[in-house]
């Protein structure tokens, strides 16, 4: 068996009196691939906010590779995390592989005097190749799509070479081509980084990789279903996730979903 990347148990996360999560529970092992998913204001991203070591539980545990949320300094821990987040806060025009390179400093703009190592140009450049960015290494960031930004994070997001990687709703404002390409470019990341895992949260089942291994179900902070993809993206279980009626299919590992209708109102 694998690894445990990430460990969380009866967590729960209380916001001005609020319940934003309650007893949830995960565990990820390397080179696994889960789908978090549920309707907006489900607790997707605080949850993922929470893996990442960006904000702490009011009550239950989070360990990331053995090590527990509260008991080390979580600049130690995010170091074993790369967070793709689509809204970058990225105001200065760099270059493609200068915010690639940026991964490594933990910081949005390069650091004054600070200069790359020849290991460290080699992995952006070898990163940029595996997620399609070869050819844009010297583009500046205001020139991309939306499709080409989120694949440079997701390479920023992995210079220092993390055993876990969150997407938080990563194909966001993407056109179809752009939704595509980063589905193919997770796919090759996935080759190239067996032991890898992630987390990718999103609300549309037609975003999920096809190399999607687990899947989460939040509803309303909750828990509502957990385990392998095959098992919990169900027409059942999802249906009651987003309170719809609906019939899921799956084609070459992609899942596609609709509302099922009732057999009279079809026929009239």
């Amino acid at each position: 068996m694998s690894e445990t990347v990430l460990r969380a148990d009866d967590v729960h996360v209380v916001r001005d009196g609020r319940p934003i999560l309650q007893e949830v529970s995960l565990t990820v092992r390397g080179g696994e691939h889960w789908a978090l998913l549920g309707a907006n204001g489900a607790g997707k991203s605080t949850l993922l906010s929470l893996l990442g070591a960006l904000v702490h539980p009011t009550r239950g545990t989070v360990e990331v590779l053995g090590r527990r949320l509260g008991r080390v300094d979580v600049r130690e821990l995010r170091a074993y995390v790369g967070h793709v987040d689509p809204r970058h806060p990225l105001a200065e025009p760099l270059r493609v592989r200068d915010v690639v390179l940026t991964g490594a400093t933990n910081s949005v703009v390069p650091l004054p005097r600070w200069r790359p190592s020849r290991e460290q140009v080699g992995r952006a450049e070898e990163l940029m190749g595996t997620l399609g960015l070869a050819a844009l290494g010297q583009a500046r960031w205001p020139t991309l799509s939306q499709g080409q930004r989120g694949r440079t994070l997701i390479a920023r997001a992995l210079m220092p070479e993390p055993r876990l990687l969150l997407l938080d709703e990563p194909a966001t404002g993407l056109d179809l081509p752009g939704r595509e390409r980063l589905i193919d470019a997770l796919g090759a990341l996935r080759a190239a980084h067996p032991r890898l895992a992630t987390v990718l949260v999103t609300h549309h089942l037609e975003e999920l990789p096809p190399h999607t291994t687990h899947a989460l179900l939040l509803r309303d902070g909750r828990p509502l279903a957990r385990g392998p993809a095959a098992d919990v993206l169900t027409g059942d279980q999802v249906g009651k996730c987003f309170d719809l009626p609906l019939a899921l299919e799956r084609h070459g590992g992609r899942w596609s979903v609709r509302i099922e209708r009732p057999a009279r109102e079809v026929r009239a």
